[in-house]
């Protein structure tokens, strides 16, 4: 199984041959051992030329040694292309001028052009392919005006080759500017999904402690409501009083469940495609009224004022929020029975919101650890293009909070 799958997994022989072919060939793996391998058959090709073509010009004892030695450079023909043509140059030289075979010197010779063209810079490689050519032919015009013409009329061997391997450096550099485009596509991609990652966290952040802080404010205050009933007269013990402070944190304890069900949906790995509004629907406006309620069961006298109909989503949760995070830090820090007023109005391409207190109370301790509470507002308000300010009020006791929240124009239904 495991055979069949690596099988599987393999890149076909024709997948090979493409790769090898768009690959750059100075940075090929085994470049050196198959540059040798390259050698050793161009040099068994040379041999059979030599030896069986134009027996008049087969050569004798010095002219296999510089046949053979035209061939060593090859092997290095990657690192140093330049160097390695005018090795083989230096060895072929020679070699035509003793008038040996000159088919069996050729492979060698385009083998080391087309190394040059293909890796270096097109106008380098024409002013070297002339320069060959150009030495090529006065060494045969010293040896045989023959050989030296026919030379000049092979020479468009030459000269294809040199374009052949420019051409072929051009789609090399044509094939990796597309990789590396596709490529710095994939890494936008992915730091797209890790910044949406990222958001999506500090979204859920803000909901947990936008929920976890105003629930057990509510509950802390209520259990306060009990525990003062229980203790401040025991021979005329209020029942209905503890009731009800216990009715009110059984359910602000069900409706934080649930929120918090809701909201840790987004952290599940699960598929979501069989439970329909598995996250629930965002807060909204409508759900101020329940905040102002549980506002005034914790002892503040709030006075809630909505001037606003349809908004986005993201605007109608932003406020939401902003106003669960003020009403808590009311309940917290405002004082015994603080009076609170909510004010939601629309405006012309946004939404106006303030919370303010008369509050007299000790406001957060300085000495203590700083919450989150103002921070989480304007990152809410931020997240929706809008602005917030908050501080203590100018010309009276207590606190201001107020944001403004851009709404545009909602799609109509079709």
């Amino acid at each position: 199984m495991q055979a069949s799958t690596e099988a599987a997994s393999r890149p076909r022989v024709g997948e090979r041959i493409i790769a090898a072919v768009n690959r750059d060939p100075r940075t090929a793996p085994h470049g050196t051992r198959n540059d040798s391998v390259l050698a050793a058959v161009l040099l068994v090709a040379a041999v059979c030329l030599a030896l069986f073509t134009d027996e008049d010009r087969r050569p004798d004892a010095l002219g296999w040694t510089l046949l053979a030695a035209a061939h060593v450079p090859v092997v290095w023909r990657r690192r140093h292309p330049l160097l390695v043509l005018a090795a083989v140059v230096a060895a072929v030289a020679p070699y035509h001028a003793m008038d040996n075979n000159h088919t069996a010197a050729g492979p060698a010779s385009y083998v080391a052009l087309y190394t040059l063209a293909v890796t270096g810079r097109p106008l380098r490689t024409i002013v070297t392919g002339v320069a060959v050519l150009t030495v090529s032919v006065s060494i045969m015009l010293t040896v045989d005006t023959h050989q030296a013409l026919e030379l000049l009329r092979i020479s468009g061997w030459v000269i294809a080759i040199l374009f052949c391997g420019i051409d072929m450096r051009y789609y090399r550099q044509y094939v990796a500017a597309i990789v590396e485009r596709a490529e710095r596509a994939e890494r936008t991609r992915e730091e797209e999904a890790r910044r949406r990652v990222a958001e999506e966290r500090l979204r859920v952040a803000r909901d947990l402690h936008d929920l976890l802080a105003h629930s057990i404010t509510l509950i802390g205050v209520q259990t306060s409501v009990a525990a003062h009933v229980l203790t401040a007269d025991p021979d005329r013990l209020d029942r209905t009083a503890v009731a009800r402070a216990l009715d009110d944190i059984a359910e602000t304890c069900r409706t934080a469940r649930g929120e918090l069900r809701t909201t840790l949906e987004v952290l599940r790995a699960q598929d979501t495609a069989g439970v329909p509004d598995a996250r629930g629907p965002l807060p909204g406006l409508g759900g101020l009224p329940d905040l102002a309620e549980s506002a005034r069961l914790a002892g503040a006298h709030v006075d809630l004022s909505v001037r606003a109909g349809e908004v986005p989503p993201a605007v109608g949760a932003a406020a939401y929020r902003i106003t669960q995070e003020a009403l808590t830090n009311v309940v917290r820090h405002a004082g015994p029975k603080p009076s609170v007023r909510v004010e939601v109005h629309a405006e012309p391409g946004a939404l106006r919101l303030s919370v303010t207190d008369d509050g007299t109370g000790p406001g957060p301790d300085p000495a203590g650890t700083p919450g989150f509470g103002l921070v989480g507002m304007r990152e809410r308000a931020r997240s929706v293009g809008g602005t917030l300010d908050a501080g203590p009020r100018e010309r009276a006791d207590g606190f201001a909070v107020t944001a403004v929240l851009p709404t545009p124009a909602m799609p109509r239904p079709l």
